[in-house]
């Protein structure tokens, strides 16, 4: 069963409009609708923007839904100059910045109980979505991608978070859903298409481009499901 997580319905709609005999079952307040599209079991949910959501949702699709792999797609900000409007971003790991426990001598955005700071994506996962969006047409960035329970609509933050990080993009769940898979020895994936730049003007933008962010995003992961369909139809 492959888990997809967004936070938005415009992120998640398209994909639960191709499910036949869609099942709907509603846990702490989320619709998980699972079936199948094509062959591919499927199971989608909207957590809401924010970490604690989408941690929610996770551990949800793995203990009642025995999901064997997430991706968490959606839109997200550049922290970064030369990453524009719409290029997709790939992450081969994730990070949380706003976990700080630097006072008591831990690097920044270190996670208790896993030990690390990035957290990998799995890689087989990944590279099929890049190639896939590189097929599509689109232009692609690969690196990590920096969750945190804030929308990033200022210029020295942004700054810092890719400084601190090295991250390439900015978000609100797919560190946290990177941190529940991690922990419960599942692999994830998450893919972002950049809707704004993380500054004084991103909420006019975000506003104005979210939605063909979005469409982006949604259109590689069902050509994703495809793709798996092919390869459980070769098997």
């Amino acid at each position: 069963m492959l888990g997809i997580i967004g936070a938005m319905d415009i992120e998640i709609n398209s994909i639960k409009k191709k499910i036949t005999s869609p099942a709907v079952t509603k846990i702490a307040g989320c619709e998980f609708v699972c079936g199948c599209i094509g062959s591919v079991g499927v199971c989608v949910v909207q957590c809401n923007p924010g970490k604690v959501n989408a941690a929610l949702c996770t551990q949800a699709l793995l203990d009642r839904f025995h999901a064997d792999k997430i991706i968490n797609i959606g839109v997200g900000c550049s922290l970064c100059d030369d990453l524009a409007v719409k290029t997709i971003v790939i992450a081969d790991d994730v990070c949380q910045y706003d976990i700080d426990i630097t006072a008591l001598g831990e690097p920044r955005g270190y996670i208790n109980g896993l030990n690390e700071i990035k957290i990998k994506t799995c890689p087989q996962i990944t590279d099929r979505l890049a190639e896939i969006a590189v097929r599509s047409g689109e232009k692609i960035r690969r690196g990590t991608v920096a969750s945190g329970d804030t929308f990033i609509a200022d210029k020295a933050q942004k700054e810092f978070i890719h400084k601190s990080f090295g991250a390439l993009c900015g978000e609100m769940e797919g560190a946290a859903v990177g941190h529940v898979c991690r922990a419960n020895g599942v692999d994830f994936a998450v893919l972002r298409s950049i809707s704004d730049g993380g500054d004084e003007t991103a909420p006019f933008d975000y506003t104005a481009f979210k939605k063909i962010a979005a469409e982006k995003s949604t259109a590689i992961i069902l050509k994703y499901i495809e793709s798996e369909k092919v390869q459980l139809e070769l098997f």
